[in-house]
C-alpha cells in the first residue's frame, strides 16, 4: 500500500541512509557494522531485525524513533530491499511506480511496471473470532513437507558413526531413522468447511476416489443449489468446482460430497470429519527425488551411498483446550515450550490430551494408549522411548494446538508454523542451552496462589519475546507483532484458569501414575522412570524430590550408558535375535527334510538359506556383536515378576 507516492518515497529513501551506529545499548560488545540497509551484505532478515525495536539490544531512542516509522513505510523499505539490485546505485526509486487512477496517484506500488503480491498467514484468531493475519516476507517461499511417518511407523536407533554421508551440522551420537509402513494418511481436514481455504482436501475429494466419513451425502439438487449461490460457489477451487458441476448433471440416484459440508449430527454441521489421503509422496515421488537428489549433491556422496534422512528435532505438539462446563483447562502453554527429560516424560506417561473436535472431552492421547490397540503395559513403549532421547540426544520442544490461554483460539496454525520456523534456525541457536543463555527461553518457577503452591516449573521453559523478534523476521515482516503478551505469557488472560489448569496437569500426573503401583507396573519401569513415577504420585523418591541433582542424573547419558538395566537390555537384544535365528534355521531344516529328492532346485536354495542363517547365528552369539549394540535401543524386558 502507497499512501502519497512521492513523499512515501522520501521517508523510504532517509530511512535507507540514515546511520544506524548509534542504535545498540552496548556499542562496545557489538562487532563494528558500517554496512547500509541496501549493502548486498546485509540480508532481508537483517534489515527486518535492523528495524524491529528490541529494548534488550537497542537505546531507548532509537526504540521510539522505529516505533514513529508508519506500518506502511515500513512494508515498502522491505518491498524495495528485496528487489533491489546493487547496480541500481541510488537510483532506486526509478524502478518503483504507481498507476493514476482519475487522475491522481494510486496506491498500489508496481515493479517495473508489474504490480506486486503480498501473501499472509494466519496465526491463530482474535478475541471476536477475527482471524490474526500477518504479512510474510515477500522473498518468503514455503518450505516443502516429506512426510516420513505417521500412526504406524518403523523406527530404530544406531550410533551415528554407523553410517556416512550424515549432515555435518549436526552432532547427535545415536541417530534414529524411520520409516513410513502406511500407504494413507487418516486426516481430519478442519479447515476445508471454508471454501477455497485446504486445497489438497478439495483436489483429493473431487478424485472420486476417497474413503470418507462424517461428510453430507449430497444429491444433484444440492449441487444446483451450491452452483447457484454465484459468490460462495466461487470460493471453490477449480477440481471442487469441476465436481459439483459434474454432479449437478448425475443421476438423482447418485450422491456426492462437497468438502465445506460436513454431515448434519443432533442438528449440527460434525467437527470430526475425516478422509484418507495418499501420502503426498507417493503421489507426486518426484519431489521426494528432487529433495534426495539435491541433498546427495550438497552433501557430496556417490551415486551407490545411500541418502539418510534422521530425525533432528523433535517438536511435538499439545492440543489445549480452555475451560468449558465439566471440563477443566489445558490451555496453560506459550506457543513453544522446551522441557528437561523428566518433566518431558511426566507429560509423556500421563499423555495428557485437550478436547478435540473427535472427541467429548480431554483424554488420553495416541492409539498407543488405549488397550484395545495395545495390550502391553505403557511401562514398554516408555523404556524405550526414554532410551530413545537419552541416547540420541533429543530435546524436548512442544508446540500448542487448539487454545493458549483461556480467550486465545489457534487450531493448528502454530503447529504448523513453527518447523517453518525450526527449519530455518541454524543448529546451534536450536540448542535450548543456547537459547537460555540467549534469552530465547525463560524457566517457569513454581509460585503461591491463594496459599497453595502452584507447580509451574513442571512447564519447563517457554520462548520469550525475544526469540519471537529474533527468528521470526525469517518469515514475518513484523515479527513482534505475532505473539503478543497475552500469548507469551498466558496467565495474563485469566490467572484462576491458569492456574487450575497446572493443577489439572499435576493431578492428571498422579493420578496416572497411582495406576502403575495399584496393578505393579511399576517394577516394570526402568529405575529413572520408576523415579519419576515415584515423584508423581508421592512426591519424593527416597527422599528426593524432582529437581534433585541425582535424579537429574538418572536421566543423561552418561548415567544410561553405565547403568545395568541399559546392558540388560543389550543382552536382551542379543537373545532374541539368537531365538529368532536359531528358529530360522529349525524351520529351514524341517523345509528341508519334507522335500522329495527330484526337487534339486529348491534343495539348493534352501541349502544356501541355512548356511545363511548358521552364519547369522555365528554373528550375533559372538561378543563382537553384544559390543555393536552398544547406542542402540536394545529390547524391553516388557514384563517383571515383582
Amino acid at each position: 500500500y502507497v499512501d502519497n507516492f512521492e513523499q512515501d518515497l522520501k521517508q523510504v529513501r532517509a530511512i535507507f541512509e540514515r546511520d544506524y551506529s548509534d542504535r545498540f545499548r552496548h556499542p562496545e560488545s557489538q562487532e563494528p557494522d558500517d554496512r547500509t540497509l541496501l549493502s548486498k551484505e546485509r540480508s532481508l532478515g537483517s534489515v527486518i531485525k535492523l528495524l524491529t525495536p528490541s529494548v534488550n539490544d537497542y537505546t531507548d531512542s532509537y526504540n521510539q524513533w522505529l516505533k514513529t516509522i508508519p506500518h506502511h513505510i515500513l512494508a515498502l523499505v522491505f518491498m524495495i530491499k528485496r528487489f533491489y539490485r546493487s547496480a541500481w546505485g541510488d537510483n532506486w526509486h526509478e524502478y518503483f511506480s504507481v498507476d493514476t487512477v482519475n487522475g491522481n496517484p494510486g496506491h498500489e506500488l508496481r515493479y517495473n511496471g508489474r504490480k506486486l503480491m503480498s501473501s499472509y498467514l494466519r496465526v491463530g484468531f482474535g478475541n471476536d473470532g477475527s482471524w490474526r493475519l500477518f504479512k510474510l516476507r515477500q522473498d518468503f517461499i514455503a518450505s516443502d513437507k516429506i512426510q516420513m511417518e505417521d500412526d504406524i511407523t518403523a523406527s530404530f536407533v544406531i550410533p551415528a558413526s554407523y553410517v556416512s554421508g550424515l549432515n555435518p551440522d549436526f552432532d547427535h551420537p545415536c541417530i534414529k531413522l524411520v520409516e513410513n509402513c502406511e500407504n494413507k494418511l487418516f486426516q481430519r481436514p478442519d479447515e476445508a468447511i471454508n471454501r477455497g481455504a485446504d486445497l489438497q482436501t478439495e483436489s483429493d475429494l473431487s478424485s472420486g476416489n476417497s474413503f470418507i466419513s462424517n461428510f453430507e451425502p449430497l444429491q444433484r439438487k444440492d449441487a444446483k443449489d451450491i452452483i447457484d449461490d454465484v459468490m460462495h460457489f466461487e470460493e471453490f477451487s477449480a477440481p471442487m468446482q469441476r465436481l459439483i458441476h459434474n454432479a449437478a448433471s448425475m443421476d438423482e440416484s447418485l450422491y456426492f460430497v462437497s468438502s465445506a459440508h460436513p454431515r448434519i449430527v443432533n442438528g449440527k454441521p460434525s467437527l470430526n470429519v475425516r478422509y484418507l489421503q495418499e501420502r503426498p509422496d507417493l503421489a507426486d515421488p518426484r519431489s521426494r527425488y528432487l529433495a534426495e537428489t539435491s541433498t546427495r549433491l550438497r552433501r557430496g556422496l556417490e551415486p551407490e551411498q545411500p541418502v539418510y534422512f534422521p530425525v533432528n528435532a523433535v517438536l511435538t505438539g499439545r492440543r489445549n483446550n480452555p475451560p468449558e462446563p465439566g471440563i477443566r483447562s489445558l490451555a496453560v502453554y506459550n506457543p513453544i515450550h522446551y522441557q528437561e527429560l523428566p518433566e518431558l516424560f511426566m507429560d509423556f506417561i500421563c499423555s495428557l490430551t485437550g478436547k478435540s473436535p473427535s472427541t467429548t472431552g480431554a483424554g488420553s492421547e495416541g492409539a498407543l494408549t488405549k488397550g484395545p490397540f495395545n495390550s502391553l503395559s505403557a511401562t514398554a513403549d516408555l523404556n524405550t522411548a526414554l532410551v530413545s532421547f537419552i541416547l540420541c540426544g533429543y530435546n524436548g520442544f512442544s508446540t500448542a494446538a487448539g487454545f493458549i490461554g483461556a480467550s486465545r483460539r489457534i487450531d493448528h496454525d502454530i503447529s504448523m508454523l513453527i518447523p517453518e520456523i525450526w527449519c530455518r534456525l541454524p543448529t546451534k541457536v536450536q540448542k535450548p542451552e543456547y537459547m537460555i543463555k540467549w534469552g530465547y527461553l525463560k524457566k517457569l518457577e513454581d509460585f503461591e496462589y491463594h496459599g497453595k503452591t502452584v507447580r509451574a516449573s513442571r512447564l519447563g521453559y517457554r520462548i520469550t519475546k525475544r526469540f519471537v523478534r529474533n527468528h521470526f523476521g525469517k518469515l514475518f515482516d513484523t515479527p513482534v507483532a505475532v505473539f503478543d503478551k497475552a500469548m507469551l505469557q498466558p496467565e495474563s488472560q485469566d490467572l484462576d484458569a491458569y492456574v487450575d489448569g497446572i493443577n489439572n496437569i499435576c493431578e492428571a500426573h498422579q493420578r496416572v501414575a497411582l495406576d502403575y503401583f495399584e496393578d505393579d507396573s511399576i517394577h516394570d519401569a526402568c529405575p529413572p522412570l520408576q523415579a519419576l513415577l515415584h515423584i508423581m504420585a508421592y512426591g519424593r523418591y527416597e527422599g528426593k524430590a524432582v529437581d534433585d541433582p541425582s535424579i537429574r542424573h538418572m536421566f543423561s547419558r552418561a548415567y544410561l550408558l553405565q547403568s545395568d538395566w541399559y546392558k540388560e537390555r543389550i543382552v536382551i537384544k542379543q537373545t532374541r535375535d539368537t531365538q529368532l535365528w536359531l528358529q530360522h534355521r529349525e524351520n529351514l531344516n524341517d523345509q528341508m527334510q519334507a522335500l522329495d529328492e527330484d526337487e534339486t532346485d529348491r534343495r539348493v536354495q534352501l541349502a544356501e538359506r541355512i548356511n545363511k542363517a548358521d552364519h547369522m547365528i555365528d554373528r550375533v552369539t559372538s561378543h563382537l556383536y553384544l559390543e555393536r549394540l552398544q547406542g542402540t535401543l536394545g529390547a524391553d524386558w516388557i514384563h517383571r515378576e515383582p
